[in-house]
């Protein structure tokens, strides 16, 4: 059985922590045959890592398709605003497509990409990850199962975690909205999918007050400096100092993020030099740091959702209030808690998954593989195709839109009427 081939449009965090990673792990599976990378240093460690020649390597998506048709797959891993364009010109090539989320941070071209998938009649399947997980999958059997009646309402928690608040979305590439996206957006786009998905309505309310709270000058502690490199006098008591979480992390977990190849050298380096070592009160970022979401959905029920980047951990609590029932889960513990009123409350141990999300994303590689070799059509194509995946883009677009007018109700279909949205 031949592998599945494929372009690589993008080799920084995801582009090589989770889809090459999938092809180094499976070569049966997947292969990536040509990548498209600005950055020479991750294009050099990309050629190596899929052993790539020159012939191999572009420094930008036009480049790799000006050679026509060379693999039976796009792979597009490029920043949020460099999603729409290589996706449209795939598709037109003929090629199938797997996007990284989300989708687009503009909702005229989040509907564009899921029409022109029908169009070309390909498949655009979209990173939402949460679905494919053990976790998430079971809730969704449950309520399909009709273990709790229908939904009333529905509470879900994104922990976001301190050190990745300051990492991504302070220091990092997502710490713009109008670079990249909105944090509703960029970050929570998996948690607006899973309300979509596990709520199985048509949402047409949503408000929404969120802000840039903390990390800002005004915050800045007495004796700070400009980089935690710079003989700060707060450095060591400081939870968000750089040296901690990059130089003292023996794991490496997010050094990785910041240089190529992790030495002592390296990362100091990238402290002194780049954005990862700036002071998180001295960053140039603008996005939220904590944002709620109230829904409704056409039923009647509805939906809140709280984002925090103010927590010890990375996690996600769930809570679903149904006529007859009741579940609250917990992702990172695997552990759901099912109330039957009038019976007795059941645990559910979900089996651990090793890998990024839970294991949620080898199960979208492994989806999206088996998808391509089987030929599938497009609206049956996994989980996560881009005509699933449109709600949930356009309640985030427009949560961030009723955030950014003072916390006003949007309604989302005259929302969708007034912007020109079909």
């Amino acid at each position: 059985m031949k592998p599945i081939t494929a372009i690589l449009l993008g080799a920084g965090g995801r582009g090589r922590f989770a889809y090459g990673a999938y092809a180094s792990r499976y070569p049966e599976q997947l292969k990536i045959v040509a990548i498209a990378e600005p950055d020479e240093e991750r294009r050099s460690i990309a050629a190596h890592e899929h052993g790539l020649d020159l012939g191999q390597l572009f420094e930008s998506w036009e480049d790799v398709f000006n050679s026509g048709k060379i693999a039976d797959v796009v792979i597009v891993a490029t920043q949020d605003r460099m999603h729409f364009e290589p996706v449209m010109k795939a598709m037109k090539l003929g090629y199938d497509v797997l996007l990284e989320k989300p989708m687009s941070p503009e909702a005229e071209e989040v509907i564009a990409m899921a029409n022109a998938a029908e169009f070309y009649q390909r498949k655009l399947i979209v990173s939402h990850v949460l679905r494919y997980t053990p976790f998430w999958s079971k809730v969704k059997q449950l309520i399909a199962g009709e273990q709790i009646g229908d939904i009333v309402t529905l509470q879900l928690s994104e922990n976001v975690g301190y050190y990745h608040m300051a990492h991504s979305f302070v220091r990092g590439n997502w710490n713009k909205s109008e670079i990249t996206s909105p944090m509703i957006l960029q970050k929570s786009c998996h948690d607006m999918d899973i309300i979509s998905w596990l709520m199985d309505k048509k949402c047409t309310k949503i408000n929404s007050y969120g802000s840039l709270s903390h990390f800002k000058s005004q915050n800045a502690p007495v004796g700070s400096t400009a980089r935690c490199t710079d003989g700060c006098a707060v450095e060591r008591e400081c939870p968000y100092s750089a040296k901690k979480i990059y130089g003292e992390d023996k794991t490496g977990e997010w050094a990785k993020f910041i240089t190529g190849i992790i030495t002592p050298e390296s990362v100091q380096q990238a402290l002194e030099q780049g954005p990862f070592g700036r002071c998180v009160y001295q960053c140039d970022n603008d996005v939220v740091d904590h944002q709620v979401v109230n829904m409704e959905f056409e039923n009647y029920a509805t939906a809140s959702f709280t984002m925090s980047g103010f927590t010890h951990d990375i996690s996600r609590v769930i809570q679903i209030m149904g006529t007859h029932g009741e579940i609250r889960g917990y992702m990172e513990k695997n552990e759901l808690v099912l109330y039957r009123f009038g019976k007795e409350p059941e645990t559910i141990v979900i089996p651990h998954i090793e890998g990024g999300h839970s294991g949620g994303d080898t199960r979208l590689m492994d989806e999206f593989v088996r998808n391509i070799r089987e030929e599938r059509v497009q609206k049956t194509a996994g989980l996560t195709s881009a005509v699933a995946s449109v709600q949930s883009h356009l309640m985030a677009i427009a949560a961030e839109r009723s955030r950014l007018i003072g916390g006003n109700t949007v309604e989302l279909s005259k929302w969708q009427v007034e912007g020109g949205i079909t």
